[in-house]
C-alpha cells in the first residue's frame, strides 16, 4: 500500500473556497498540503520550500497555470506539475502537457478523482524517493535541493532557521554520503536518484 504521509503538496487556485477544499481533501490522507489563490506567492514558496506535487489550475488571473508551469519547469524541471482544466480549456491542457504537465483532471472533479490522480503521481516518484531516503535524511534532501538551486551556506541557513555552521555540516554529510567532492559531480549524483538538477533560474 502506498504511503504518502509526510508528502507536501502546493495547490493553486484563485478561488479560496476551493484551495480549502482541495487542502482537505488531501490532509485527510496524510499528506502536508499548502495552498495559494496567487500562482506568483506560490511560485515564490517553491524557491525556498521544495515541494513533491504542484497542483494548479489553468485559469488564473494574475500568472495562470500555463505560465507558473512554464516557470516551474525551467527552475525544477523534476517537479511534477498536476493540471487543473474547465471542459472548454481541453486544448490548453494539451499544450500544458506538451509543456511538460505530468496529467490534468477536468473541472469540476470529484474526490475519488483527484485523490486517484495524485496517488498515482506519487506512486510514480516514491520509487526514487525510497533510494535517497536510504542515503540521506529528509533534511539532507531538502538541504540538498536548495544546494542545486545555487543557494548559498548563508542563504540555506536563513531558510532552515539554522547557524550556517549546521548546515555546512550538513552539507559534507551529503556529500560524504553520496561519494563526490564537488557541486557539479553532486548534481550529477542527484540527477541519478532521480532529484533533477533543480537549479533556480534568475536567481
Amino acid at each position: 500500500m502506498l504511503n504518502i504521509s509526510k508528502q507536501l503538496i502546493f495547490f493553486v487556485d484563485d478561488e479560496l473556497q476551493v484551495c480549502q477544499e482541495v487542502a482537505k481533501i488531501l490532509e485527510q490522507t496524510g499528506l502536508e498540503v499548502r495552498y495559494f489563490t496567487r500562482a506568483k506567492d506560490c511560485f515564490q514558496q517553491l524557491r525556498s520550500l521544495p515541494c513533491d506535487l504542484l497542483i494548479t489550475d489553468l485559469r488564473m488571473p494574475d500568472i495562470d497555470g500555463m505560465e507558473l508551469l512554464s516557470k516551474v519547469k525551467r527552475a525544477m524541471p523534476s517537479l511534477p506539475v498536476l493540471i487543473l482544466t474547465a471542459y472548454g480549456d481541453i486544448p490548453k491542457a494539451f499544450r500544458a502537457g506538451k509543456a511538460g504537465a505530468y496529467d490534468f483532471i477536468e473541472k469540476p472533479f470529484s474526490k475519488e478523482t483527484l485523490l486517484l490522480a495524485v496517488k498515482s503521481i506519487l506512486r510514480e516518484i516514491t520509487p526514487s524517493e525510497s533510494l535517497q531516503c536510504k542515503l540521506l535524511t529528509a533534511t539532507e534532501i531538502t538541504i540538498l535541493r536548495l544546494i542545486l538551486q545555487g543557494k548559498s551556506n548563508r542563504a540555506i541557513a536563513y531558510l532552515r532557521k539554522r547557524s550556517e555552521r549546521t548546515i555546512e555540516w550538513h552539507r559534507a554529510n551529503i556529500m560524504r554520503k553520496l561519494g563526490v567532492d564537488n557541486v557539479v559531480d553532486l548534481t550529477k549524483q542527484a540527477i541519478s536518484l532521480g532529484l533533477g538538477a533543480e537549479m533556480t533560474q534568475g536567481k
